[in-house]
């Protein structure tokens, strides 16, 4: 598995890929709408399936002595890396944030432990859509990643949306009750992530065997 991944970040990785990564301090901004910075890491994996197939990465993957099947786990450890880096890149910037501007972030929800789940929700959504649909034919990522980008969009905006309803003002909190009261949304992101992840490889590796390259 590390081999795979290592064979991706080294040659298969588009560059813009570790751009987006960073832009996990984009919670440093005062008002910002913190759901575009999960885009900018779906943006960065679909750049480099682009990259790939562009550079018959693919084709030269499949033809090492491995399964077709790994070749698929080989692109989801890399958008695996891609997103949670981008949110470990987040974290101290998020500790910032809350430390210097207290005062909340008045267009949207705040970078606390409810974005993180929530992140991660989305960034299941994104992968189990797009990788599933890439592999049926390994080569329409445009048409894969437009398919996968409205679910992650509806996601994204019913993310920034609920913290408006008063009911659910807690997900916006940053103070310790708030934050403790938010660990579910954390977990339940966590759970789905993986579970996703997994899905993912089942249905898309099993696409992808049947496909003639």
């Amino acid at each position: 598995m590390f081999d795979l991944l290592w064979k991706e970040l080294r040659l298969a990785a588009h560059p813009s890929l570790y751009i987006f990564v960073s832009l996990g301090a984009l919670v440093l901004i005062p008002a910002y709408p913190y759901g575009m910075v999960f885009f900018f890491a779906m943006l960065g994996v679909f750049q480099s399936i682009m990259y790939a197939r562009e550079t018959r990465d693919i084709y030269f993957t499949a033809l090492l002595p491995v399964r077709k099947r790994d070749a698929v786990k080989a692109k989801l450890l890399l958008a695996a890396f891609a997103q949670l880096a981008q949110l470990l890149v987040s974290l101290p910037c998020a500790f910032l944030r809350t430390l210097y501007l207290p005062d909340g972030n008045p267009v949207g929800i705040e970078a606390n432990v409810a974005w993180y789940g929530f992140g991660l929700m989305i960034f299941g959504v994104f992968n189990l859509v797009f990788f599933t649909e890439f592999f049926k034919t390994a080569c329409r990522a445009g048409v894969a990643f437009l398919i996968a980008l409205l679910p992650s969009a509806l996601g994204i905006f019913a993310m920034e949306a609920a913290v408006r309803f008063p009911g659910l003002a807690w997900l916006d909190g940053t103070d310790p009750a708030a934050l403790a009261r938010q660990l579910p949304v954390l977990l339940a992101g966590i759970l789905f992530y993986a579970a996703s992840w997994l899905l993912a490889l089942r249905v898309a590796g099993g696409r992808f065997e049947r496909v003639d390259l």
